[in-house]
């Protein structure tokens, strides 16, 4: 009868430690929702985020999460690569909105949707658009782009009246 008991325990052992596995397995590779989507790896001049209704400052190395809006000034310039590799430029006197952005890291798929109020974007497109060609999209003013090709370029300027 204590083998069967030593079996049944390492058992126990072998079924608990398969499940803690998992459990952080599966928290390790989840879709990133209301993690951080990038971080800034250029910022030049005046460059600010709007993150929840204050203004932050976007030194290089600073969080992009989504919902927020990065904006910059007459000088400013900044560049941000995500989670999947993706990287969006924005030039001087942009308003670039991050609207949704979810990524998996196993899969490579995801959602990635942003909005340039005005100002110039450059993109060139990471895993995410690999793996799923609709999953990015870029809305203007006057149209909404799905990317899927690797990289573009759009302005958005002032109508005239």
């Amino acid at each position: 009868m204590s083998q069967l008991h030593a079996t049944v325990r390492l058992t126990i052992v072998r079924l608990t430690i398969a499940s803690v596995a998992l459990a952080l397995a599966a928290a390790w590779s989840a879709p990133s929702l209301g993690a951080d989507a990038g971080r800034i790896k250029v910022s030049k001049g005046s460059v600010s985020i709007q993150r929840d209704g204050k203004k932050l400052p976007a030194p290089v190395g600073a969080a992009i999460q989504q919902q927020d809006t990065v904006v910059t000034g007459a000088d400013g310039t900044v560049g941000i690569t995500f989670q999947d590799s993706s990287m969006l430029s924005a030039g001087p006197n942009s308003v670039l909105t991050i609207d949704k952005y979810v990524f998996d890291r196993t899969t490579n798929k995801g959602e990635f949707e942003s909005s340039l109020k005005q100002g110039t974007l450059a993109a060139v497109s990471g895993k995410m658009v690999k793996q799923s060609p609709e999953s990015m999209r870029v809305k203007t003013p006057a149209a909404i782009m799905g990317v899927r090709g690797t990289e573009f370029v759009v302005r958005v300027t002032e109508p005239t009246r």
